[in-house]
């Protein structure tokens, strides 16, 4: 019984971070969550030492940073053309079916428990830091409209979660039936067309 987490981690992992999301990480039982796994307290905390570890890693495997992260390092110098759509893909494909997940993960992190704050700074080394020194450098090169990184990705990112939440009912309420990757890619151009650099240099902002 005590092997079903290695025989089984697929399982476990997402039974471990489903309770996450309904109970919250503070109310969370430590030794409640084994028991639900089927593992002893000790393989619990060899697998994850504390709620930190626990929410680190449900964030690093049901958030869009890793792929993002690879997007990156595979064209770290190539032109916002060709880099936001990949990004916009790696992001839509990563959370496809996930989005009511992170919404949870979102929640979790407005409560401002400890132990969530601290799990969010473990899993954030890769992805998003990529992301955002990608948009200032380009920022800074003038290949995009200056503003504060952050703001440029939450309006890239914003409308694929509303379309990955909205999608099943977009169909029959509204008639809206496109091949899956087309509505990224249309957020996307219209990303980098608001994006783009202005002409006026009186427009031009710190991108700090």
């Amino acid at each position: 019984m005590h092997h079903r987490l290695e025989t089984r981690p697929e399982e476990n992992r997402a039974g471990r971070f489903e309770q996450v999301g309904r109970r919250g990480l503070a109310a969370l039982s430590m030794d409640d969550l084994a028991a639900t796994a089927g593992v002893s307290r000790a393989t619990q905390y060899r697998l994850f030492p504390g709620k930190p570890a626990l929410f680190g890693a449900q964030i690093q495997a049901f958030s869009p940073w890793e792929p993002v992260a690879d997007v990156l390092a595979a064209m770290p110098h190539a032109a916002p053309e060709d880099v936001m759509p990949a990004v916009a893909r790696a992001i839509a494909t990563a959370m496809d079916g996930r989005a009511g997940l992170l919404l949870r993960v979102v929640f979790e992190l407005l409560d401002g428990d400890p132990d969530t704050a601290e799990g969010m700074r473990r899993s954030m080394t890769r992805g998003l830091p990529d992301l955002i020194g990608y948009l200032t450098g380009q920022m800074r090169a003038g290949r995009l409209r200056p503003m504060h990184p952050v703001l440029a990705f939450q309006l890239l990112a914003g409308p694929i979660v509303v379309h990955l939440l909205t999608q099943s009912l977009a169909e029959p309420l509204a008639g809206f039936d496109a091949p899956p990757d087309a509505p990224i890619d249309e957020i996307a151009q219209a990303w980098l067309r608001a994006m783009a650099p202005s002409a006026d240099p009186d427009a031009i902002q710190d991108c700090n």
